[in-house]
């Protein structure tokens, strides 16, 4: 193939897209569909549980769009990351959806499913091997953090998705995946050069992100063997040097360079130009192949049990010197919770976020006059449910009614819910930042399904 030109139609499976913008692609010529499917951006709950975070009904939507276009264009469809964090049971749940579509629509594709989830027992005999290294800021890895855990994937790069596609399938649904390997697997299977390829994925990766109008859908890129064309898929948007350029800066540590399992993007000689007022053309990208393959590691364990309670101050008084509050508050509830529970404050934490006023950048941006209202989140965190929600019961009358010391009066506060404690469960943390001396494909089961058949 002389070009291979790649359809990017959402940053996410489940997130929507038009038809029209798949359409369109189609008409351009698409020779295959990428999507990501997941995700570390909303924490370690997911991959932690091994839940999703979107909705089954959504993401078979997206699918049976997707599906249809490939049936009909014969073109393969690859989904990375699947259920969110690209557990064994996140690919297996969208595989499930991908069955039905299939049956419901009589498709006849070919599926292969690409497992990533790892065993604690591999990893720490890889541990003990000495073929484990932290990324910073991590440390070294212990056996006991790799017990800990109750999920760990290993992100995979393009070779085992390039090895399902070699092998015939139609939809290969990966496990976790970089977001650039579900976009390069094809076109390096087909010859097109690593590093137009690899920066391409990059910025479709998030499909119409890197246009003026990302709201609108999808990007179709079209990689030859000196660089790659990229244009959006509806007409209100457009793709300019800047938008295009301006992708390398999202979720990387440096805007030139981006590590992959098999070495590492190099864009510090790219140029980008406009071929129109909707199309960018993107040339001088390079690849350098690592002298050792890598396959990184993530990995969740459960920290704690967590109970939450809001509620609102528009009291002026209050809000007039909000920290006094915040300061006699940790001081009152504290107390209680000794007095009360018996407990220091080694055996609980908590956190009290104060929304409108410093909940999101904190002291990065001190506040310059008193906020008209304020809405107080307080998060415990303790080893039970059952304890989390004893300490956060202790801070209801404190959240109802708590004056600053030099009120006269009682002031009334508006909790948000009714209970006012809400329990949230389990809570994760991510404790892997670690990556594994590997081959391509070591780490990564394959499995070829059958297609699903009426009764």
């Amino acid at each position: 193939m002389k070009a291979v030109r790649v359809l990017s139609p959402t940053g996410m499976l489940g997130a929507g897209f038009t038809q029209s913008s798949v359409d369109r692609g189609l008409e351009l010529g698409a020779d295959v569909i990428s999507v990501d499917a997941g995700s570390t951006d909303s924490g370690p709950h997911y991959l932690g549980s091994g839940t999703p975070k979107t909705t089954a009904a959504a993401v078979k939507r997206d699918l049976r769009v997707l599906l249809k276009a490939s049936a009909l264009a014969r073109i393969p469809l690859v989904v990375g990351s699947c259920g969110t964090s690209g557990t064994d049971s996140g690919v297996e749940w969208v595989a499930g959806l991908v069955d039905e579509v299939l049956l419901e629509e009589g498709l006849d594709l070919a599926v292969t499913t690409i497992f990533s989830e790892q065993d604690a027992g591999f990893v720490t005999e890889r541990l003990r091997a000495g073929a484990v290294h932290p990324l910073a800021p991590a440390g070294e890895l212990d056996e006991a953090t790799v017990d800990s855990c109750t999920h760990i994937v290993g992100m995979m790069g393009h070779e085992p998705i390039e090895e399902a596609l070699r092998a015939g399938a139609d939809v290969v649904l990966a496990g976790r995946a970089t977001d650039t390997a579900v976009a390069a697997a094809f076109p390096l299977l087909h010859g097109m050069p690593a590093g137009p390829t690899w920066h391409a994925a990059k910025i479709v990766e998030c499909g119409g992100q890197c246009t003026t109008n990302p709201r609108t859908g999808g990007v179709l890129a079209t990689i030859d063997q000196t660089g790659f064309t990229i244009e959006p898929l509806d007409p209100d948007a457009a793709c300019t040097p800047i938008s295009v350029a301006a992708h390398m800066l999202y979720e990387t540590v440096n805007p030139f360079r981006m590590r992959e399992p098999a070495g590492e993007l190099d864009v510090t000689d790219a140029t980008y130009t406009a071929l129109d007022d909707r199309r960018v053309r993107v040339e001088g990208s390079r690849f350098h192949a690592a002298g050792q393959h890598t396959i990184k590691l993530e990995g969740a364990r459960v920290t704690g049990y967590e109970t939450m309670s809001f509620t609102a101050i528009r009291d002026e008084h209050i809000l007039a010197d909000i920290e006094a509050w915040t300061t006699f508050f940790v001081e009152v509830f504290t107390g209680r919770v000794a007095q009360t529970l018996g407990l220091d404050e080694s055996q609980y934490s908590f956190d009290l976020r104060r929304y409108g006023y410093d909940a999101v950048l904190g002291d990065l941006d001190p506040s310059t006059a008193p906020p008209r209202e304020i809405g107080v989140m307080l998060l415990v965190r303790a080893a039970t449910q059952e304890l989390a929600t004893a300490v956060a019961k202790v801070a209801n009358p404190l959240m109802l009614h708590l004056p600053t010391p030099d009120m006269a009066y009682l002031p009334s506060l508006a909790f948000a819910t009714s209970p006012a404690e809400t329990e949230r469960g389990a809570v994760y943390e991510f404790v892997l930042q670690h990556v594994v001396d590997a081959t391509p494909t070591e780490m990564f089961r394959t499995d070829h399904r059958k297609a699903p058949t009426h009764g």
